[in-house]
């Protein structure tokens, strides 16, 4: 199974702090609450264990990067705390939320990531030195007893992947996890570009 150096991974937890730093004060924007996004942590998995920290049904939300950088990333949420954002973003308290993700919140959630990532990307564009942009995002909601959806996110047909872990606090609201995967060349890809620029 192909690996990432001690190097590398430290690269992507710098890369992932400072653009999720960004992609949380935007979020608090939205929601009007404040957002806290911890340090993430970075390991190496394969596919099968890329749903671990789930139970039931989660939001995968996956990025398209169009200009910059050539792939994608996903993230997955628990199915839960999209609820509370989305009302949180329409108006609501945020408390007391049930029932499931429908057509109104899953494009609400869009909007968020869409939102959220592009301010990533404006990180990423400065620290790389280069223009990076970003598709909009597709959102699925999906039973982690099925990695159909998941399957064909990624139709490289990738069995390695880059999990960065962020522990997410929106004022007692939520205090959950969200997770971003990365396929391993595109990891390497936006490495490489970093120590570029660190060494000109």
């Amino acid at each position: 199974m192909e690996k990432l150096s001690k190097e590398e991974i430290d690269t992507l937890g710098e890369i992932a702090n400072i653009s999720m730093g960004n992609a949380a004060t935007n979020l608090s924007l939205m929601v009007n609450h404040k957002v806290n996004i911890t340090t993430p942590c970075v390991e190496f998995i394969k596919r099968s264990q890329a749903l671990d920290d789930y139970e039931k049904t989660c939001i995968f939300i996956q990025i398209h990067y169009i200009k910059g950088l050539s792939g994608n990333n996903v993230f997955v949420l628990k199915e839960n705390d999209a609820l509370v954002l989305t009302d949180l973003m329409m108006g609501g308290t945020g408390e007391n939320v049930q029932g499931e993700m429908g057509e109104l919140q899953l494009s609400a959630m869009s909007e968020a990531m869409n939102q959220m990532m592009g301010a990533s990307a404006t990180s990423m564009a400065t620290m790389l030195d280069m223009m990076v942009d970003i598709g909009t995002p597709e959102i699925n909601t999906i039973d982690v007893e099925s990695v159909k959806i998941f399957e064909k996110m990624f139709d490289e047909g990738n069995d390695s992947f880059v999990k960065i872990t962020f522990k997410m606090d929106v004022e007692g609201l939520i205090d959950s996890t969200m997770v971003q995967l990365y396929p391993v060349h595109f990891a390497r890809e936006m490495c490489d570009k970093f120590n570029y620029e660190a060494t000109k």
